[in-house]
């Protein structure tokens, strides 16, 4: 029972526009537990200039928890490594793989596992998602707008903080052919605002009926937020803001001193499902809403995702639709049909 890791760089099929940059390609990290014959996987979605754990020595810990495997409990690694979320999240990935499919005769393709009992694992049931619309010109934002509308999607969010007064005319023009009972509208704006501007452009998207902003501001202004959190017209969901706080009190404390009306959780950067499950706990006692999304992981860390996230049984869109962004993405059984996620039987 071997345990080791290898690097595998994603290579983006157009550039992904965001505030703090144009994607290219991302590097991730693919686990491989070898035993009994079978292959267990999993994904340590490292997100560089992003992740907490983008650290130096990231490569030395991934080497040291897999020498730790299977002395240590995922228990015990999980808490070891609180610092390094995306490697928690790949771990329970091999760990839960293993435990569902170790006596499964059938169990033969390991980046496509079955991980969670589910009628969504099972190909009868979808997982409402919304379609992103990344940020650039306005030609070609308006393209994928229309692109998303095609297909059928009742919920899309926009990436915006790079050129707001374009960016709020095309939710403008948006929100005159499509009402909100038709179309839900969020926007992201991954820090891009400054608290000033931030207040500007919340009262500029109240008469838009947008369901929500992600992250107006950079992360770590806690004051600011807060304040922005108290008066805003229009729902804040924090995202950024979430990355790098480790510990459970320290959870709950910044999320009742700002007290947002959502968080988003990204299991590679919050601590895997485990963490995600300590923020949805705080959630819960503070009377905060939350939604899943992905973080441009490799379609293996996509189905994980997925799947734990259908046995929350969501009712508001979720953020899971990035699988296809890649060329040289793995084969997987998740497909996008109108604005549903589902997973094929076979």
């Amino acid at each position: 029972m071997k345990l080791s890791f290898e690097p595998y760089i994603l290579k983006f099929k157009k550039p992904g526009g965001t505030s703090r940059g144009v994607l290219t390609e991302k590097l991730t990290y693919i686990l491989k537990l070898k035993t009994n014959g079978k292959v267990y996987l999993g994904e340590c979605g490292l997100f560089k200039g992003l992740s907490a754990d983008d650290v130096p020595n990231y490569e030395e810990k991934l080497q040291w928890a897999c020498e730790q495997y299977p002395q240590k409990s995922l228990d015990d690694l999980w808490e070891e490594l609180r610092e390094f979320p995306s490697i928690q999240f790949g771990l329970e990935q091999v760990y839960q793989s293993f435990r569902f499919n170790q006596y499964n005769d059938d169990y033969n393709d390991p980046y496509n596992p079955d991980l969670f009992e589910s009628a969504f694992k099972n190909g009868e049931n979808g997982i409402l998602i919304n379609g992103l619309i990344w940020m650039g010109e306005v030609d070609f934002m308006k393209a994928q707008i229309d692109e998303k509308l095609k297909a059928g999607f009742r919920c899309i969010k926009i990436k915006i903080g790079v050129n707001w007064e374009a960016e709020y005319q095309i939710l403008k023009e948006l929100r005159t052919h499509f009402p909100a009972e038709k179309l839900e509208i969020r926007v992201d704006a991954n820090g891009g605002f400054s608290f000033t501007e931030a207040q500007k452009v919340l009262e500029q998207l109240a008469p838009l009926a947008i369901h929500s902003i992600e992250q107006p501001i950079k992360a770590h202004q806690i004051e600011e937020m807060a304040k922005l959190c108290a008066q805003t017209p229009v729902p804040i969901a924090l995202d950024e803001e979430l990355i790098g706080v480790f510990g459970r009190h320290e959870k709950y404390n910044l999320l009742a001193t700002i007290r947002p009306q959502y968080i988003i959780l990204k299991p590679s950067l919050v601590g895997g499902i485990r963490g995600s499950l300590e923020w949805i706990e705080c959630c819960d006692q503070l009377g905060i809403d939350f939604w899943i999304t992905s973080a441009l992981e490799s379609n293996l860390g996509l189905n994980a995702i997925a799947q734990w996230t259908a046995i929350l049984y969501p009712t508001m869109p979720q953020g899971l639709g990035t699988g296809g962004l890649f060329t040289n993405n793995f084969d997987s059984r998740l497909q996008v049909i109108g604005d549903q996620l589902f997973r094929n039987k076979n």
